[in-house]
């Protein structure tokens, strides 16, 4: 992990992780959310059909 002589991140690689990782965070947020929403979701419609 820390051995000598590995190249070092460039910061266009470092910043395009750093929107992968946010990007992947807010997808984690969003499908909670939905997870979350969907047993109320399924009760609405049965009690509209």
């Amino acid at each position: 992990m820390f051995a000598p002589g590995q190249e070092q991140i460039s910061k266009e690689e470092l910043k395009a992780g750093e929107i992968e990782a946010s990007q992947n965070v807010r997808m984690a947020i969003a499908g909670a959310f939905m997870l979350y929403l969907s047993p109320f979701a399924v009760d609405f419609l049965r009690k509209l059909l």
